[in-house]
Formats: structure tokens, C-alpha cells, sequence
């Protein structure tokens, strides 16, 4: 389902996106064995300090490509914002942008990153729903085994763009604890705006 785009400026060249407006995340799951990756492992953590990772590496216990393949889910509802071959160290990416509500009561945002995808079964501007299959295990073409590259970041500049903000927990969250944290959310029937436009274009791709 393609989204609806609520505040738009359309100029002779095209549209630039300024807001969708979209349901409130009830919840996040693992993009694994979902909703609790079973029959998967973490196989690499989030380091922000040398040797630098951004995020977690989840693989199949049964190691190597015997995960390749296997169902990708989105953690949450939410919208593409970015759905891109990449190629070089990342292969196929999706980026997804995601509206809840946090402890204190404030809607916050926040983006998940899917990378090293073999196939992708969503594109830039679908809404997606929690749980939904969104591509599947990949291996960068046989660059590594078989795995998935999983972020979650607070920050909505970044994209594929990752050293373009200092490494802390202000711009980048521990997607295991962030998701453990927030695995049931309120929710409600009323949309809210979600802000797109907020990244940089990547290698000509276009992300929204």
C-alpha cells in the first residue's frame, strides 16, 4: 500500500515530501524468528567505540548460508523511506521510518535499517504493518555468510550516511534493549505526522 502524503511542496521538477501521516507503532519485535528470533542468534553487537558497529549481526544457529533466504520482518509499523541496491559492503538496504510513543507520553521517531538483503518484497513510499515480511537473508552477493545488518537509529538525518553524526546513544540505540524496552506500545486509532525529506540521497538513489 502505497502512503498517503499529507504536506507536500510540488514545484515544476517534482515533489519534495515534507510529512506522511501514519498510525502509531503498538509495539516492537525482533526482524528475525519474529517476534522473538528463535532459532537465531546476535552474532555481533552495537560498538560505538573502535572497532566501530553501528548495529547488531543476526544469524541462523545453524551458521553459515543456512539462513539464506529466510524472512525479513519490519520491527515495527511504520514507512519506507529508503529501498536501494547499494552494492559495495552493503548489497540491498531498506530503511524504515517509524512513529511511537514514548514513556513521557511524546510521540518520538525513530528509522530501522535492513542490510545486505538478497531480495526485497516492499519499495520506497509503502506503509508497512508490524511482523510484515519485508525482503529476505542475504549474503552481499557471497561477500559474508549469510546474515542480516540490523539498526535502529534516533536520529533521521543519518540514511546511508553514517558518519555524518557523532557516535553516541543520542543518534544510534541498542536495538536489542530498544526493543525489549518498547515491545508493547499505546498505540490508538489517531494518525500523527511522521517527518520525511531528512536524509541525503545516496549514490543516486532517492530516499525519501
Amino acid at each position: 500500500m502505497r502512503l498517503w502524503i499529507v504536506c507536500f511542496l510540488v514545484c515544476y521538477s517534482g515533489s519534495v515530501i515534507q510529512a506522511a501521516s501514519v498510525k502509531l507503532a503498538d509495539g516492537f519485535d525482533f526482524p528475525v524468528g519474529k517476534p522473538d528470533a528463535k532459532k537465531y542468534y546476535k552474532a555481533r553487537g552495537m560498538r560505538l567505540r573502535p572497532p566501530v558497529h553501528f548495529g547488531e549481526d543476526w544469524n541462523g544457529k545453524g551458521g553459515g548460508n543456512t539462513d539464506l533466504n529466510d524472512p525479513i520482518y519490519t520491527c515495527a509499523s511504520g514507512i519506507v523511506v529508503f529501498a536501494h541496491d547499494c552494492r559495495g559492503g552493503w548489497g540491498r538496504v531498506l530503511i524504515i521510518r517509524h512513529a511511537y510513543r514514548g514513556s513521557d507520553g511524546k510521540v518520538k521517531y525513530c528509522d530501522s535499517l535492513y542490510g545486505h538483503l538478497r531480495t526485497m518484497s516492499v519499495k520506497l513510499g509503502d506503509t508497512v504493518e508490524r511482523g510484515q515480511q519485508v525482503g529476505t537473508m542475504g549474503n552481499n552477493r557471497g561477500m559474508y555468510a549469510a546474515h542480516l545488518h540490523f539498526e535502529i537509529r534516533h536520529n533521521l538525518s543519518i540514511g546511508m550516511h553514517r558518519e555524518s553524526v557523532p557516535r553516541n546513544t543520542t543518534n544510534w540505540a541498542d536495538p536489542t534493549g530498544f526493543i525489549r524496552k518498547h515491545r508493547t506500545l499505546k498505540s490508538g486509532f489517531k494518525k500523527v505526522k511522521l517527518p520525511m525529506g531528512t536524509f541525503k540521497e545516496y549514490k543516486g538513489s532517492k530516499g525519501l
